[in-house]
């Protein structure tokens, strides 16, 4: 697909319901979804981190993943440090060390819209995106991320790649990987076609099963409850393109209120234009 296409209206209402900024007063072209946190302290401290790494191996890291429930940072083929997002202190740490000093903005209850809590986002080379939260979500994450390039560079000038699950990049064409993906894991925002705006699910996470507490209504679902005030009928997501076979068990997963979490991508078209997590697919419920 030709990177160069023109954009609508409704795609563009669509990708900005799904894809909102992070702080009202921070709205730029990278902009995208998240809770801001920070302690009850306005200036927002990063205590010592639970995941260390010396930073003679963390200097080396070349590519960063996001999962599920977790970034990867890897050099080449090894593991250099798998951070849980339920570690909001270990993720922000070690992304300081390696990319350098990021931008930060701080936000008041509602400031990023409804349902969003205080805090304070980062933001490293206008590419990778964290939200630290003041308390940990009912899933159990303390972190949403958002990466919103391809690539980043570390303090030193290196480059450092950002990929999803399987390699997916933000600028890949998904244009297959929507075509066969089941309607329990897309989302279409507009007009249900292979030039909308689209949500996929690149890998499940966040098992209501494997945690005490029940994923939250509010948590990473901030695209899902803004979407309600922003968008019109036509403009409501659909569940996938004409030519989708639906299955029982993709109108079960549509019955549940709660979707599916872990981490998405959002597309232009089948452009890559965000990766995120948490991010369900076919959470219904407001906060």
């Amino acid at each position: 697909m030709s990177y160069g296409r023109v954009v609508t209206p409704r795609t563009v209402l669509a990708l900005s319901a799904a894809v909102l900024a992070f702080s009202a007063g921070t709205v730029a072209a990278d902009a995208t979804t998240g809770v801001g946190a920070a302690p009850a302290a306005a200036e927002t401290t990063v205590s010592i981190p639970q995941v260390d790494v010396p930073y003679s191996r963390l200097k080396r890291v070349d590519s960063i993943e996001l999962g599920a429930e977790s970034l990867v940072f890897r050099r080449g083929d090894r593991t250099v440090a798998d951070v849980s997002m339920r570690d909001a202190r270990s993720t922000v740490s070690l992304l300081n060390r390696l990319l350098g000093t990021p931008s930060r903005t701080q936000t008041a209850v509602g400031d990023g819209g409804a349902c969003f809590p205080s805090g304070t986002t980062y933001t490293w080379g206008g590419a990778v995106r964290v939200a630290a939260l003041t308390a940990p979500a009912q899933a159990g994450n303390e972190v949403e991320i958002r990466v919103l390039k391809d690539v980043v560079r570390s303090r030193s000038g290196a480059r450092v790649d950002l990929t999803g699950p399987g390699g997916v990049q933000v600028g890949d064409d998904v244009a297959d990987e929507l075509r066969d993906a089941p309607r329990s894991d897309k989302v279409s925002f507009g007009s249900g076609d292979e030039d909308g705006a689209w949500q996929l699910l690149l890998e499940a996470g966040w098992d209501p099963d494997s945690s005490d507490e029940q994923p939250s209504d509010e948590q990473s679902s901030d695209e899902q409850s803004s979407d309600d005030a922003h968008r019109t009928s036509d403009d409501r997501p659909r569940t996938g393109a004409p030519d989708d076979d639906a299955t029982d068990s993709d109108d079960a997963a549509h019955d549940d209120e709660s979707g599916t979490n872990g981490v998405s991508a959002l597309t232009n078209g089948a452009t890559v234009t965000v990766l995120g997590s948490p991010m369900p697919v076919h959470a219904q419920r407001s906060c």
